[in-house]
């Protein structure tokens, strides 16, 4: 399981003209089964996303398909971890 940061980089101010894309990408993530939730990071620094079901190279590969990452509009940093204790609605996870 992968947890991906995307902290605002010094293109921030592209964000608009590349939004369409970035929301095309998120929603190939979940078509793919790799992206269980995406939300924003607080205050407003950038998002994040919780992706499984995936290898780390194949989340590099997908993370660089961002278009928000590929113009610098954020910087991605992937961390990787194992769950070893979950909630029962979330029993999918430990599989």
């Amino acid at each position: 399981m992968f947890m991906v940061s995307l902290t605002f980089a010094a293109q921030k101010g592209r964000a608009g003209e590349l939004m369409e894309g970035h929301k095309a990408w998120i929603q190939q993530g979940f078509d793919d089964g790799v992206f269980l939730m995406t939300g924003s990071l607080v205050p407003g620094i950038g998002g994040a996303v919780m992706a499984y079901n995936t290898s780390r190279d194949d989340l590099e590969r997908r993370v660089q398909a961002d278009p928000f990452v590929a113009e610098g509009v954020v910087e991605a940093q992937i961390l990787e971890f194992e769950p070893s204790r979950t909630d029962a609605r979330l029993d999918f996870l430990s599989t």
